[in-house]
């Protein structure tokens, strides 16, 4: 498949209704985007108590965004009213398009796209936020292959601009189209195009950095705060590699170096020994407290 330029679509947006699966960072930083471009919002969780917990989170991101002065209280009141949560997908039934943003796990989010595809109408796109899966294999789980896409936002998504558009080899042009005009006109993000290869453009330049520096520090060529200040000093990166890996979340640093891994074989995508050590340990990052820096 050869490369060419996309032009930023003019078209307007049939998209008003989303649903959003999965209420952690990504799911939540997603629906807050979605519900602040004034879309109607549906989150959903597996539990009473996960949803609660996603729903404090969003209500405090937007807080945080109002104190800043990023959104006036009345958008935040406006934006909260445009969310709603639920634990049964059944609700997604008169959703326009299904985001879903849960653990980076093939096996678990093939099953979601399967209860999506019964449960959402006829028209309905079927998106997945993965970061390394790919989309073929969670479209061919569906009777609707050609209306499945990737939409890879960043973390946060309510501040990054980027948004990765992945069409499947069965992905319909009328599917890009529509995700890229919402993508674009609605939710103002910048969207790309990357083909359905595993790391996409972003995650296949980044993630062998990342691992570089894992494992220049498991070798002690240097500290970790050396090896970040000489990428935040020398090179002007806003946040070194560790401390991103940090932020990232190293379970998903390493979910994403296997399955590029897995597709490539190539050494420079293989895991660390000593990241998949501090997978093990629970050692993840700034969401358990403890990863290449103690966060209290």
């Amino acid at each position: 498949m050869t490369s060419e330029r996309h032009e930023v679509t003019d078209l307007p947006s049939d998209i008003t209704r989303v649903g959003v699966v999965g209420c952690g960072q990504m799911g939540a930083g997603i629906a807050e985007v979605c519900a602040r471009s004034g879309l109607d919002v549906k989150v959903a969780e597996t539990t009473g108590e996960a949803l609660e917990i996603g729903r404090t989170r969003l209500q405090n991101s937007l807080s945080k965004a109002a104190a800043r002065g990023k959104i006036s209280e009345e958008e935040r009141d406006a934006t909260l009213a445009r969310l709603s949560f639920t634990t049964d997908l059944g609700e997604f039934a008169d959703r326009d398009l299904v985001i879903e943003a849960v653990v980076e796990n093939e096996q678990v989010k093939t099953e979601i796209f399967q209860v999506l595809d019964q449960v959402t109408r006829p028209g309905a796109i079927l998106a997945s936020n993965t970061s390394s899966i790919p989309l073929v294999k969670l479209a061919v789980a569906t009777s609707r292959p050609d209306q499945v896409i990737g939409i890879h936002f960043f973390n946060p998504a309510p501040v990054q601009k980027l948004v990765e558009l992945i069409p499947a080899l069965t992905t319909s042009e009328e599917t890009i189209k529509r995700a890229e005009a919402l993508v674009q006109n609605v939710l103002d993000k910048h969207a790309i195009r990357a083909q359905d290869r595993s790391g996409f453009v972003v995650n296949a330049l980044l993630v062998p950095y990342l691992l570089s520096a894992i494992r220049m520090f498991e070798s002690g060529i240097a500290s970790r705060e050396d090896i970040d200040n000489g990428m935040e000093f020398g090179c002007a990166h806003p946040m070194g590699p560790l401390k991103l890996s940090d932020l990232i979340g190293l379970d998903t640093v390493a979910s994403i170096a296997d399955s590029m891994y897995a597709e490539f074989k190539e050494p420079l995508y293989a895991a660390p020994p000593l990241l998949q050590r501090m997978v093990d340990a629970g050692r993840l990052g700034r969401k358990t407290g403890s990863g290449f820096y103690p966060y209290n």
